[in-house]
């Protein structure tokens, strides 16, 4: 069976009933598109039942995330950030206090970019409650000291645990580094060489875009995104950085492994994906030269329709 059937053969045995769309890229090109409708949100906001095509933004939620690391790397390139070895406090100077403690002075850049800070942080609740650690940090009065502030649990380094606030202190010190606001850095240094016009990167709580999980394109442009790292990253951003961001760094589980702000599969097939909530997927397999992304609505779901769809068009 061809990639098409297998992928309506999901959609119709309603083992997908999330899906939004999926576009697939394989050897530069746009090989196969699918659309559907359903309820769908903006962050915490409603945007009732939606009709999605080729045009319409979709929320990425945690794949925003690994597009930080991409304009990180692009920020690094052009002298605007620090090596990810850098001390990550210090990059925050308005907060003596923090500086000056002798359990954050050890905290790096890297530690941000690999989610193994070693504070105290807890996405387990749904992302509409305050109880969620991404939420509170929405709600605080200030996102930066909020996150550097956490409790220090564990030993930076050594143990991955999930983070949104990680990536909210990185795209600080990407917007600081750039001089203007990182919607507007993106725009110009990313998405306007890959011919993306049309996005939204929603703000949060203190007038600042959510750089953990705001950012809205269309699954095309996504794809985009996907064949950017394909290809080594152009004249866009150095292959040096691919490599740097894209080599496991710390287990995840089994078969899974973590980078900078994308994860790393191992197995049967190699991969690098981002991956946010609800079902967004953003998945690079080298060795097929294939791109697939795919945009669903299991927001504080298990997602297991975007990756129904995903095994779909894989099994070739």
């Amino acid at each position: 069976m061809e990639m098409g059937a297998r992928v309506d053969e999901v959609l119709r045995s309603g083992k997908a009933p999330g899906f939004h769309g999926l576009v697939v890229m394989r050897g530069g090109d746009v090989v196969l598109e699918r659309y559907g409708a359903g309820v769908d949100h903006r962050l915490g906001d409603s945007l009732g039942h939606v009709e999605f095509g080729r045009d319409t933004l979709h929320d990425l939620r945690s794949v925003s995330k690994s597009v930080v690391g991409l304009l990180y790397g692009i920020a690094l390139g052009q002298g605007l950030v620090p090596e990810p070895g850098a001390k990550l406090v210090g990059l925050f100077p308005e907060y003596e206090d923090l500086v000056g403690d002798p359990e954050r002075a050890h905290l790096t850049v890297e530690h941000a970019l690999t989610m193994t800070l070693g504070l105290e942080w807890d996405e387990s609740a749904p992302y509409t409650s305050p109880a969620n650690s991404e939420i509170a940090m929405e709600l605080a009065p200030d996102r930066y000291r909020f996150v550097l502030e956490r409790p220090v649990v564990e030993a930076a380094g050594e143990r991955w645990h999930y983070c949104g606030g990680a990536t909210a202190v990185i795209g600080g010190i990407i917007a600081r580094g750039a001089g203007r606001p990182l919607e507007e850095y993106a725009a110009e240094v990313l998405f306007r060489p890959l011919g993306i016009e049309a996005f939204e990167w929603t703000k949060g709580g203190h007038g600042l875009v959510s750089a953990a999980a705001g950012l809205r394109l269309r699954p095309v442009d996504l794809a985009a995104i996907g064949q950017l790292v394909l290809d080594g990253g152009r004249d866009v951003v150095a292959g040096e950085w691919l490599q740097e961001m894209l080599r496991p760094r710390v287990r995840v589980r089994d078969g899974l492994d973590y980078g900078y702000q994308w994860y790393v599969g191992s197995g049967e097939r190699d991969s690098v994906q981002g991956m946010g909530n609800g079902g967004q997927v953003l998945c690079v397999v080298p060795g097929a030269e294939l791109v697939v992304a795919v945009n669903a609505g299991d927001y504080d779901g298990d997602a297991s329709g975007s990756w129904a769809v995903l095994d779909a068009v894989l099994m070739g």
